[in-house]
């Protein structure tokens, strides 16, 4: 009956220890690589969504620069046609400048012509005029008062020869001042003929001149449409940046997961998975004792898998954290790890250290590769002085003679 009480005792001290192994914290994954994946495929549609709108924006950009480049090259002809135009205005200045003073000048031929024809009037008139009063002459006087017919033909020629010179020159006078008039009624006709051309082309300058007034309006609203799109195309592509970093560093976590997720595989497969850290022993001058793998319990006599390996040393020898990571459990367990450490070492490899005399750390605490955590002891389900020294990765104990040397 002893025995027997005996028995179920240490096999409740068995099931104990496997509940407790189950339940130690040995590390886990943050995410699954679907779940990333599905974070990923998210993001990427968010991606295609933001490169649909920059698309749109850039040709919207476009059709803004393509509207600009028009009016820019309406306003190169609108200010051609006005450099032409103030070019005719200038001439036709010249043209009526000039034309206004051949205008003066005729009408100082003319005044010329007409003091001329004065002077050739008058001087006939008073050679009449003195003739007369000086001898009463008169065209019957000459006839009557010739001494003979040669006589009066002499008298009778004079006076006509002196009569036709000057009706001679007044006609020739005359003609000339016709001349300068009808010169002068051309010139006034040109003349406003340019004043109307100058009028019409001051008139299409004005009109170039509100287009070209429109057309600067225009280009000024497309050049703040331009930098609006800018500013947009600014904001969506540093958005999209973001959101690139983001989708990188996704790709990124979904590559950890695969690879965390194979290393599970092999775990679970009992195959030990790799790792790229270097681990140091946790005890120094210790003896292998026991093995990782199934093997018949010192204690409780039942073949069982042997999570760990067991480096039997003298008591109180220092035990020393085999990697760098954070203390996830520091406490003593009766009857199965006694004084305990476990450790994270946030790449989905875990370490234990069982059945110290002591720990001198604690849990949340940040060790260092090497940094001692505790001493060698028998504490719990124990049969002498050692360390039980496991290694999980993501929740599947591998063995640890696999990582250090």
């Amino acid at each position: 009956m002893r025995r027997k009480r005996q028995v179920i005792r240490l096999s409740s001290l068995f099931l104990a220890a496997v509940l407790l192994l189950g339940m130690l914290p040995v590390g886990t994954l943050a995410a699954t690589s679907k779940e990333i994946q599905k974070e990923l495929d998210a993001l990427e549609e968010k991606n295609k969504a933001i490169q649909s709108e920059i698309n749109a924006i850039r040709s919207q950009y476009d059709a803004n620069f393509d509207d600009m480049s028009s009016i820019v090259e309406q306003k190169g002809v609108i200010d051609q046609e006005i450099g032409l135009l103030s070019t005719k205005i200038e001439n036709t200045n010249q043209q009526i400048a000039a034309h206004s003073q051949l205008i003066a000048d005729t009408q100082d031929q003319l005044e010329a012509a007409q003091t001329e024809l004065d002077e050739l009037s008058n001087a006939h008139r008073e050679r009449i005029r003195v003739m007369e009063e000086h001898g009463n002459l008169t065209y019957w006087q000459v006839i009557f008062e010739a001494n003979s017919f040669m006589d009066l033909l002499d008298r009778l020629t004079m006076m006509q020869e002196i009569s036709e010179a000057d009706r001679k020159r007044i006609e020739q006078m005359r003609i000339v001042s016709d001349i300068v008039i009808a010169t002068r009624m051309n010139l006034e006709s040109e003349k406003t003929e340019l004043e109307t051309v100058r009028q019409s082309l001051e008139a299409d300058q004005v009109t170039l001149e509100e287009k070209r007034q429109e057309s600067d309006k225009l280009l000024y609203e497309l050049e703040k449409k331009s930098e609006e799109f800018e500013i947009l195309l600014a904001q969506s592509e540093e958005l999209q940046d973001g959101l690139m970093q983001e989708i990188a560093k996704k790709e990124k976590e979904l590559s950890n997961a695969k690879y965390n997720e194979e290393l599970a595989r092999l775990a679970m497969q009992g195959q030990n998975p790799p790792s790229n850290a270097t681990w140091v022993c946790p005890v120094s001058d210790y003896r292998l004792s026991s093995p990782f793998g199934m093997r018949k319990h010192p204690v409780l006599g039942y073949s069982r898998m042997h999570n760990g390996i067991d480096m039997a040393a003298a008591s109180g020898t220092p035990i020393y954290a085999t990697r760098a990571g954070t203390v996830t459990t520091a406490s003593y367990q009766a009857g199965g790890a006694g004084n305990y450490v476990s450790i994270n070492h946030g790449d989905g490899f875990a370490s234990i250290y069982m059945h110290m005399t002591n720990y001198v750390v604690s849990k949340g605490q940040t060790v260092s590769q090497g940094q001692l955590i505790g001493y060698v002891g028998s504490t719990g389900l124990s049969t002498g002085p050692h360390l039980h020294f496991g290694i999980s990765y993501a929740g599947t104990y591998v063995n640890p003679l696999a990582y250090i040397y």
